[in-house]
């Protein structure tokens, strides 16, 4: 059986090549300066924004996708009232975030990521509010300390891993317990039940009372209406 492809043997051989230990040593010395720089930018710009609700998904689902749709009613909903939309600023279903928040006259915030491949910032971003950055760690540092609530699509890897940082926070107390809001039940009731069966009933690696965190909705209305039962539980004021 074949594990790799030539061509893939030869990228990662080349990989490998490219540096030496102590030239690897020496560019992670200098790239510190590189991470706090955009720690930096990051801060003061997000800082200036307010609260805001991140919407996670695929960048590869194509507009006019039922998906795509819901998410651009999502943000737009949540625009209106009265909560920033915080996006990954690419195609897909961050556009559609994006682009609702933008017709809906809200903030409307892009954090792009340089990628090979997909990621392109969309159009809908506010202008003053379109970020670039290189690490998706500091990225994932921004959605999660200016955001006060998480709607998250159907999407790949790169979504569940934003959705399972999210949770890990929360669970961990390093963050509040913010809203985590799943769209689209045909979607996630299978991860859902996997969490369930496995990792809850017969690992225990997982508490039942965990899935307390998550909310399943199919609709922007029952997303909306999460939020606002979070802010009212507590007394907050969107974007205050």
């Amino acid at each position: 059986m074949k594990l790799h492809d030539s061509t893939e043997d030869n990228e990662i051989q080349a990989q490998l090549n490219q540096k030496d230990w102590n030239e690897i040593r020496a560019n992670d010395s200098w790239g510190i300066f590189k991470i706090m720089s955009e720690f930096v930018n990051g801060y003061e710009a997000m800082g200036r924004i307010g609260p805001c609700v991140s919407i996670f998904g695929s960048a590869r689902i194509k507009p006019g996708d039922p998906y795509y749709l819901l998410a651009e009613k999502i943000a737009y909903k949540i625009s209106k009232a009265g909560y920033g939309v915080i996006t990954g600023g690419g195609p897909g279903i961050m556009e559609a975030g994006n682009k609702g928040a933008h017709l809906g006259g809200g903030t409307s915030v892009g954090l792009n990521i340089e990628l090979p491949f997909e990621q392109h910032h969309n159009p809908y971003i506010d202008r003053d509010k379109n970020l670039n950055f290189d690490y998706f760690f500091v990225r994932k540092v921004m959605f999660v300390k200016y955001s006060q609530g998480f709607v998250v699509m159907p999407g790949g890897f790169g979504t569940l891993d934003e959705l399972f940082e999210a949770i890990t926070l929360i669970q961990t107390k390093k963050i509040g317990r913010f809203p985590i809001v799943l769209v689209g039940t045909t979607f996630w009731s299978g991860l859902i039940d996997w969490v369930k069966t496995v990792l809850i009933e017969r690992e225990a690696t997982v508490s039942a009372s965990d899935l307390d965190l998550i909310k399943i909705v199919d609709t922007e209305d029952e997303v909306v209406a999460v939020i606002d039962a979070f802010y009212k539980k507590f007394d907050l004021s969107p974007n205050f």
